[in-house]
């Protein structure tokens, strides 16, 4: 009988001490900001990409040596699990993923509403609406964006992707340049968003920082849903230059898809 009454009092703390703690999880993610790191790890199919390394070979059995990586995300938009969003200021939310260097592989977005997220919405590039704006209008990001090579000029507008390599294939038996450049070309302004879902929820509050795990997977922007040949366009065999043409708005639809979360670390 005394058995049974101390597992009946224990089951009761515990209880208790359930209900608290989760009053207490809700009461920090009702109120307050707090931070969240958007962390692009690059990657070329299953493999972790290493630049200026050979090996990345596409189904077309093109195989590419990448020496450089970047592109433009912006806007991003946080969507918690109870379906509100947070869409990040606009004035702050342009980055330039660089795989060279550390501080191109992870931006930190600062004074975030306290809640559990669910989904990331961002887009690759520079949005018409800002670009706009007029060079006056861009602040602080047409420098950067100048800096790191990532605009053509301002009349041409920004590279919003920019993959530069080497390759060779069946028919291209020497170590060729490929450059792959997309932005504003003709009619065709070839911005792209893009949503992924959160394994996990990130839990931003004042005292815990979330960083999500992206996974970009390089190989799909010529082998993804649409598949382009770089060997089909190496004009007189001095390289693969896509920057225009039908094809940019092929790779555009590829980009789309390239992007999954891995993991989300609430620490």
């Amino acid at each position: 009988m005394k058995n049974t009454l101390y597992k009946a009092l224990a089951l009761v703390a515990i209880s208790i001490a359930f209900i608290s703690c989760s009053n207490d999880d809700n009461n920090e993610a009702s109120s307050g900001n707090g931070n969240l790191t958007l962390k692009f790890d690059n990657a070329f199919g299953a493999n972790d990409l290493i630049l200026n390394t050979q090996g990345n070979t596409t189904s077309n059995n093109e195989v590419l040596k990448i020496s450089l990586v970047k592109y433009i995300v912006s806007n991003v938009v946080l969507t918690k699990a109870d379906g509100t969003t947070f869409a990040y200021p606009k004035s702050k939310s342009y980055f330039i993923a660089d795989e060279s260097t550390t501080a191109g592989q992870q931006f930190k977005l600062t004074d975030i509403p306290a809640g559990d997220y669910v989904k990331v919405k961002f887009g690759i590039g520079v949005d018409e609406d800002q670009w706009k704006l007029g060079a006056a209008g861009q602040g602080d990001f047409l420098a950067q964006a100048n800096d790191a090579g990532m605009l053509w000029s301002w009349a041409a507008g920004y590279k919003f992707l920019a993959l530069e390599g080497t390759f060779t294939s069946a028919t291209v038996t020497t170590a060729t340049p490929f450059m792959i450049h997309t932005g504003k070309t003709g009619t065709d302004y070839n911005y792209t968003e893009v949503t992924v879902d959160l394994p996990t929820k990130a839990l931003v509050r004042d005292n815990i920082t979330p960083a999500v795990h992206i996974i970009t997977d390089l190989s799909k922007i010529i082998d993804g849903k649409n598949k382009i040949k770089l060997s089909d366009n190496n004009a007189g065999g001095m390289g693969a230059m896509i920057m225009g043409g039908a094809n940019l708005p092929l790779i555009t639809q590829n980009i789309s898809a390239m992007f999954k979360v891995d993991h989300v670390h609430n620490d």
